[in-house]
């Protein structure tokens, strides 16, 4: 029965493993089921392309053929790659912080044959593991219903005590209140929250961004900046080629760990852009063309969607692409730019980062920005020669919601088609190939679609994508699309407290059905669905939809109140409740229309929804009813679904746009 199992898996991750003496196997019925013909326990990696660790962990431990021999002959061994399949990574991971005190991958979970957890831990070197290997051997076959036992008291105390907290309402009071617990946590030196590693806060900047337009507060607008520029200036930032690192090792932002994930550059495409609209700062708008320039030219794929990642290692080595030394500066672009572009970019003599080199950071701005524009594109034309990371081109549903939502929002609004037409594409790839027989798949490698049922954040994210993609275009089917989604995922997904489940209530069972309502690397599926609920309520006009996200919003209430680090998008989306909603209908095509629209774009207001077309589009309940005036166009402004007399006059929108906002 023997083999490996992995060349034709649709996770780049799982490929990686394919050519490794052990004998791995998908996360499927099969492998429990050899488990349980030979009675043997089962060993559970779970990793990522992009994670360093586990890469080293592959090339001590699973490279090595004594470490294979235990393993093929004493258990069976699966792979599993958490971003593919996020259910079983979700409630592993629970019993690694339970059993362990904290988690992380790669993830290493023993198994009985039923799945049960008995044994969870995170990395392990080689010699630690081949006596784990044998010190569990031994008690599977000399102790075995001791050991099952053990597995099944794990799964049945951690999905007794997994319980949803209870329904907290986050209103204004919640909302200021968090503001002030994030700046005890504010790091007044460096920026950003806590200590080292520091991971970009995108969906908290979010919130503090959203706080601000709505209430004024200076404080939240500070907190903001601060962090969105340090780490617009540090080495977590490609200061060549665009797009954000993973995290910082450190607390100011120098050294980053250097795989680069789509989620991140999406979600912090728009923080960026959402700050260039609150200030009209040119480093916020910097970073947005640069960002999404990544996105289209590092990480689109062949067929129009977006690759997972880049990876944290270049030939086993972390920074070899990216990390210089004044030498090497120097031979690129001479000895004096070479030295004054050292100097800019915090590359010294010994080095910021390992080996003598240096992570580049934009220390200041350049005296001479077109000159820096020259340099930036000769050093970029170097590094392009070295050798490149590794690219895990696996097309997530949930992560491409979030570019698409980036891409149409910025487009829109910094007049950039191209990022429209972009995320337009990627769009018709997600639904076209990963939407199978009415429901969502997770994932795709090239033109194989993955057999990974979606979660919660890939209806909600894909949707949030889906009505970016409607505002920016004004293409109803955007909207539709979006709707069914919810639907689906309203019947699906729904808990009896208002929140959600993060697997649909027919998927695979675990040991517990996986929810959470913390808001993380990316958005929960909670509060993504949440938002897109929201979102669709005000352009559907639908208080079932809007009271459907204000629920969703109070099943985390709680966790908002208590720690808002990790509730930033529900939040967010609660600033958006709080704020609006605020709807604004374009009719016409006319000039005055298009500078209607670019007035509608570049309003701050958390809660705004536009709809631009013609007067009574089909499909588009906004424009319902909504006449042009005496032939010309007119906008149509609505506050919770009471609207203002019309407006024919763009300076007149700007005042009635403006009203109610702080000052």
């Amino acid at each position: 029965m023997g083999s490996n199992r992995l060349a034709s898996a649709t996770s780049p991750y799982l490929r990686q493993h394919a050519d490794n003496p052990v004998h791995w196997q998908e996360w499927r019925a099969a492998a429990f089921a050899e488990a349980r013909e030979r009675n043997v326990p089962i060993l559970l990696s779970i990793g990522y392309a992009a994670c360093h660790w586990c890469h080293v962990m592959a090339h001590e431990s699973f490279e090595d053929d004594t470490v294979a021999a235990v393993l093929n002959e004493r258990f069976v061994s699966i792979k599993v790659d958490r971003e593919e399949r996020p259910d079983i990574d979700a409630v592993y991971m629970v019993a690694t912080t339970a059993t362990t005190g904290s988690g992380g991958w790669p993830m290493t979970c023993f198994l009985t044959p039923e799945a049960d957890p008995f044994f969870c831990g995170t990395y392990l070197p080689r010699e630690q593991l081949l006596r784990l290997l044998a010190a569990i051997d031994e008690a599977w076959r000399t102790r075995e219903a001791e050991v099952r036992a053990s597995g099944t008291h794990i799964a049945s105390s951690l999905a007794a005590a997994t319980t949803a907290p209870g329904a907290a309402p986050v209103d204004e009071p919640v909302l200021a209140t968090a503001v002030a617990q994030l700046a005890t946590s504010f790091d007044d030196r460096d920026a950003g929250f806590g200590t080292a590693p520091k991971f970009p806060p995108s969906m908290v900047l979010e919130f503090l961004l959203r706080h601000h337009a709505r209430t004024g507060t200076p404080m939240a607008l500070e907190m903001a900046e601060r962090t969105l520029e340090a780490m617009a200036r540090g080495g977590i930032y490609d200061q060549l080629g665009g797009g954000f690192a993973r995290y910082a090792v450190d607390a100011g932002w120098v050294v980053p760990h250097f795989e680069k994930m789509l989620y991140d550059n999406a979600l912090l495409l728009r923080v960026y852009l959402h700050w260039w609209k609150a200030t009209g700062s040119p480093l916020a708008l910097r970073v947005v063309e640069e960002t999404a320039e990544f996105l289209l030219t590092d990480l689109r794929t062949e067929e129009g969607g977006f690759a997972a990642s880049l990876d944290a290692d270049t030939q086993g080595q972390e920074g070899l692409t990216y990390a210089w030394t004044p030498g090497q500066i120097v031979e690129v672009l001479g000895r004096a730019d070479g030295d004054l572009a050292a100097d800019l970019l915090g590359v010294t003599a010994s080095g910021t980062f390992e080996r003598g080199t240096s992570t580049l950071r934009l220390i200041a701005d350049p005296a001479a920005p077109q000159w820096f524009s020259t340099v930036r594109a000769r050093l970029k034309q170097a590094r392009d020669g070295r050798p490149q990371p590794a690219r895990d081109d696996k097309v997530v549903t949930s992560w491409n919601g979030l570019a698409i939502a980036a891409l149409a929002d910025a487009g829109a609004v910094a007049g950039r088609p191209e990022w429209v037409a972009a995320a337009r594409a990627c769009a018709d790839l997600v639904l076209g190939r990963h939407l199978v027989d009415g429901r969502l798949r997770r994932s795709s490698l090239a033109r194989t679609v993955g057999e990974a049922a979606g979660v919660a954040d890939d209806y909600g994210n894909l949707a949030e994508g889906l009505l970016a993609l409607h505002q920016a275009t004004g293409e109803v089917r955007w909207f539709e699309a979006a709707g069914d989604l919810l639907e689906r995922a309203l019947s699906r997904f729904a808990a009896g407290d208002g929140g959600f489940h993060d697997t649909a209530s027919d998927a695979e069972r675990l040991y517990l059905r996986p929810r959470s309502g913390a808001d993380n690397a990316e958005p929960s599926g909670q509060s993504a669905l949440a938002g897109a609920l929201v979102t669709y309520g005000a352009l559907a006009g639908s208080s079932v939809h809007l009271e459907a996200g204000r629920r969703a919003v109070a099943a985390a209430g709680s966790l908002a109140g208590r720690d808002p680090r990790f509730a930033g998008w529900t939040l967010a989306v609660a600033e958006a409740l709080t704020s609006g909603p605020l709807e604004v209908a374009v009719v016409g095509s006319d000039d005055v229309a298009a500078q209607m629209n670019r007035l509608v774009r570049a309003c701050t207001s958390p809660g705004l929804v536009l709809a631009a077309g013609a007067p009574d589009s089909p499909g588009v309940p906004l424009l319902a009813g909504r006449p042009l005036v005496d032939g010309g166009s007119a906008a149509y402004v609505c506050r919770g679904f009471v609207c203002d007399a019309p407006i024919t006059d763009v300076a007149a929108l700007a005042r009635a746009l403006a009203a109610g906002r702080p000052r």
